[in-house]
């Protein structure tokens, strides 16, 4: 329990339309459940103009009051919503973020409330991310931010932001820790059966085929015959070949179109293909042989670097029950 006397920890969420449920209900689990072991949070959630709001799973949210009337808040919360990514932002939202931002000690964001921050001006000059499908526009939209692609949340000073969903609940645990320590956080990880920090990146969550297609007919064909079979022969040589350019040319190409080289190209398909494979349920072994990769040694590095967690790690998390044929 906590003690009354203790001035508490005012956490404000900013909830309006549309607004994802597990952005505000995850966050708001941790620092309920941080009170049960000696903190003292208390959360609220405020609309733009005071009234209730239905999220994005119809639910409807009730609010403690407009933004506008909102003072003394330690943290402040903006969630995400589809919408905030792929659609122009409400000034009045915009605004009503910025208002309760500014007398705040600490703000952070979950997904793409990211793109609700950034507009506030208070992500320049900031590492930040958002869910992986949307980190390209954030960083397009605003090129004064240091987007990361992969990280699960990042703390830049008084700045958070988190990237999906559940990763709401990643980062309030790591606020969490920053204000009571690692002790205390650790029992509302157990409490709540999740980890205090999971191991790799988002990247391990997105989907395959992020690669991105290249213009150039002949290139966009040839890599079309290595996604098909990834397991052969696509040495520089043999690719200029199929391509009939030169390997210096074809190289130039992957540069100009792809930023990357023929390789490093390479073998992000066969790591998308043996994300495929494991998926599925195929073995490691099985994995590695028919994307290309060789050896279970070769691929694991691949996971490693790519995706921060070893094959077999990805494949208990998120291979199909249903056995390949």
């Amino acid at each position: 329990m906590t003690d009354g006397s203790i001035r508490p920890h005012r956490v404000g969420v900013l909830v309006f339309p549309g607004v994802t449920l597990l952005d505000v209900a995850g966050p708001a689990e941790v620092f309920t459940e941080a009170n049960r072991y000696g903190a003292s949070y208390e959360v609220t959630l405020h609309s733009p103009d005071g009234e209730p709001v239905r999220s994005s799973t119809g639910l409807g949210l009730t609010v403690d009051g407009p933004v506008p009337a909102v003072t003394g808040l330690d943290t402040v919360l903006l969630p995400g919503a589809e919408a905030l990514a792929v659609a122009g932002l409400d000034p009045a939202l915009v605004t009503a973020a910025t208002t309760m931002a500014r007398s705040a000690r600490r703000v952070v964001s979950v997904c793409t409330g990211a793109f609700l921050l950034a507009a506030t001006g208070l992500l320049d000059g900031r590492r930040a991310t958002t869910h992986w499908r949307h980190a390209e526009t954030l960083a397009r939209r605003h090129p004064k931010v240091a987007v990361e692609e992969d990280s699960l949340y990042v703390i830049d000073g008084e700045v958070a932001t988190s990237a999906g969903v559940t990763a709401g609940i990643d980062l309030a645990l790591a606020l969490v820790e920053a204000d009571h320590g690692p002790a205390l956080s650790r029992d509302v990880a157990r409490s709540l059966v999740v980890f205090l920090q999971r191991p790799g990146g988002q990247s391990q969550f997105s989907a395959p085929s992020r690669t991105p297609r290249p213009r150039h007919r002949p290139l966009r064909e040839l890599l079309d015959t290595v996604a098909a079979d990834p397991a052969g022969d696509y040495s520089v040589p043999e690719l200029a070949a199929a391509a009939g350019v030169s390997p210096r040319h074809l190289t130039r190409l992957f540069q100009r179109e792809l930023g990357t080289t023929p390789a490093r190209h390479i073998e992000r398909l066969r790591l998308e293909a043996a994300q495929t494979l494991l998926d599925a349920g195929h073995t490691v072994t099985s994995a590695a042989g028919r994307s290309g990769f060789g050896s279970d040694e070769n691929l694991r590095r691949a996971f490693i670097q790519h995706l921060g967690i070893p094959p077999a790690t990805y494949r208990r998390r998120f291979a199909s029950t249903i056995r390949p044929r």
